[in-house]
C-alpha cells in the first residue's frame, strides 16, 4: 500500500533493519529453541504501532525477540514475493493480503494456521469476521493467514468545509455527485484541493481504487470467458472519469501519490475529500498526528451502476513453510491478531488506532465504539456488504473486487497502472494507456483459456 508517515516508516525501517543485521537474519534454529524471529511487514500506521509495542509486551512476556523489517507497500510486495517464491527463508512471518493467500497456498508456500488458532482458546477464532476468514482461506477451507486488520473502502470528507460551502454529502453518493462536490470544494481553503485519489502505479496502489470504480461503472478486466475488456465499455469510461477527476481537482503530485501520501494530505488539511481504505479512519481521528481529527465525515463508497462498490482486503500474518521457528512465529501471530493486542493498542495509543475490521467483538467494546462513532458502523457494514464473487454487473472468471485473483495480475495490474499514472501526469493519453493495457490483458487471457 509517506509524508507524515514516510519519515516514521524510514526511521522504523532503519531501526528494524539494524536490529535484524545485529541479531542475524535467516530462519535457522529449531522451533522449540527460537529466541528471535524475523518479521517482514508493510509500513502502514498499524504496523508502526506494533513495532513500537512488541518489545515491552510480547518480548517481555515470551522472551522472543522480534526483528521487524518495514517497507512501503510496493517494495513490500516485491520483497515478500521474492522471498517466499524462491523459498529463501529469510523471514518467519510476513504481512500478505487477500490476493496472495489463496494463490500462495495453492503453490504450497504457506503454513496452515487454523490449527494453531484452534489450540488457543483465548484467540477465539469464531470471533473473526466471516469475510476475513473466507478471504484468507484456501480451497480446502483451512486458514492460511491470521488477519491483523480488515478493511473495505469508503469516502471521507471534511464536514466543516462542506458546511462552510453549503455542500451536502449523500450517505451513498454517486461518482458524478462526488465529481461535482470536488469541483465546488476545490480551493475552499488556501491550497486545498477537492479530492485525493491514488495515482501511484501498482496493482495494490492506483489499481485498487481504480478497479473498484471500474466495477461500479459496469466494467471488468475480463469477462467470464476470459475476454479482455481494458480498453472498452465501463473500464474505459471509469478510467477516463478517474483520470479527469484527479487531474482537475486532485491532490498535488497525484502520479506519485499512494495511500500514504493521501493519508497525509487528508490529515494535514490539503484535500476536502478522499476515497480509500476504511482503515485510514483510525489515523485520521488521532489528534496527535491529524489536524483533521473530529472534522471528517464518512460515507459509503461511491457508486454508479451497482448498489455498493467497497473493496475487501485484509493485511494478515502469514508463515512461510520455510521457517524453522514455527512455534515462536505462531505465538507472535496469535498475539498480534488477538483481542488482547487490540486492548493494548487502545489503552497505550488510543482506541481509534485499534487494528479493527477483523473481529465482531471489536465493535462491541465501549471505548472503541466511542472512538469510532464517526466511522465504525459504516466500516463494518462496508466489509459485510463486499462481495468478491460478484462485485460488478457481469459474471467474472475468478474472484476479487479490486484485483483479479490470478498469479499474473500482480504484473498485469502494475504495468497497466503505470500507463494510467502516466496519463494522470499528462505524459500519455488515456486511450493509448488502455490500448497498451488491452494487449497485455489479452496475453494474460490467452494463458487462462
Amino acid at each position: 500500500m509517506p509524508s507524515i508517515r514516510r519519515a516514521l516508516i524510514a526511521g522504523a525501517a532503519a531501526t528494524a533493519l539494524l536490529a535484524t543485521a545485529c541479531s542475524g537474519a535467516g530462519a535457522g534454529g529449531s522451533s522449540g529453541e527460537a529466541k528471535s524471529i524475523n518479521v517482514l511487514m508493510v509500513g502502514n500506521p498499524q504496523m508502526e504501532d506494533i513495532a513500537k509495542l512488541t518489545k515491552d509486551t510480547f518480548t517481555k512476556d515470551t522472551g522472543i525477540k522480534v526483528n521487524f523489517t518495514i517497507l512501503p507497500e510496493n517494495e513490500l510486495r516485491d520483497k515478500v514475493t521474492q522471498d517466499i517464491a524462491s523459498q529463501a527463508g529469510q523471514y518467519d512471518v510476513a504481512t500478505v493480503g487477500a490476493y496472495e493467500v489463496p494463490i500462495w497456498h495453492k503453490n504450497g508456500w504457506l503454513q496452515e494456521l487454523g490449527s494453531y488458532a484452534d489450540k488457543d482458546a483465548s484467540f477465539d477464532k469464531g470471533d473473526l469476521l466471516k469475510p476475513m476468514v473466507q478471504s484468507l482461506s484456501g480451497k480446502d477451507g483451512k486458514l492460511y493467514a491470521l488477519p491483523f486488520y480488515g478493511e473495505s473502502s469508503f469516502l471521507m470528507y471534511r464536514k466543516d468545509v462542506f458546511a462552510e460551502k453549503g455542500l451536502k454529502m449523500p450517505e451513498r453518493p454517486t461518482w458524478h455527485q462526488v465529481a461535482d462536490l470536488a469541483a465546488k470544494a476545490d480551493g475552499a481553503k488556501p491550497g486545498m484541493k477537492g479530492i485525493c485519489l491514488r495515482g501511484l502505479p501498482g496493482w495494490g496502489e492506483l489499481g485498487a481504487p481504480l478497479t473498484s470504480v471500474v466495477n461500479t461503472f459496469g466494467g471488468t478486466w475480463f469477462t467470464k470467458d476470459w475476454k479482455a475488456k481494458v480498453n472498452s465499455g465501463g473500464f474505459k469510461k471509469a478510467t477516463k472519469f478517474y483520470v479527469d477527476l484527479v487531474r482537475k481537482h486532485g491532490e498535488a503530485g497525484a502520479p506519485q501519490a499512494g495511500f500514504t501520501e493521501c493519508l497525509n494530505a487528508m490529515s494535514q488539511g490539503k484535500v476536502a475529500m478522499w476515497y480509500d481504505a476504511t482503515s485510514a479512519a483510525g489515523s485520521l481521528e488521532d489528534a496527535k498526528s491529524s489536524k483533521a481529527a473530529g472534522k471528517i465525515g464518512y460515507v459509503y463508497a461511491p457508486v454508479e451502476k451497482t448498489e455498493s462498490s467497497g473493496w475487501l482486503w485484509s493485511w494478515a500474518w502469514a508463515m512461510p513453510k520455510t521457517t524453522k521457528k514455527a512455534d515462536a512465529a505462531s505465538k507472535f501471530m496469535l498475539w498480534a491478531s488477538s483481542k488482547k493486542y487490540e486492548k493494548l493498542v487502545g489503552e497505550k495509543l488510543g482506541w481509534s488506532r485499534v487494528p479493527a475490521g477483523k473481529r465482531a467483538s471489536t465493535y462491541e467494546i465501549p471505548q472503541y465504539k466511542k472512538a469510532s462513532a464517526a466511522f465504525g458502523d459504516v466500516t463494518l457494514k462496508s466489509i459485510q456488504q463486499a462481495d468478491p464473487t460478484d462485485p460488478g454487473v457481469q459474471p467474472r472468471p475468478t474472484g476479487g473486487i479490486q484485483f483479479v485473483a490470478i498469479p499474473q495480475f500482480q504484473d498485469l495490474g502494475t504495468k497497466v497502472t503505470q500507463e494510467i499514472s502516466a496519463a494522470i501526469a499528462g505524459k500519455t493519453s488515456v486511450d493509448k494507456a488502455l490500448n497498451d493495457g488491452q494487449k497485455l490483458a489479452e496475453d494474460v487471457a490467452k494463458k487462462q483459456k
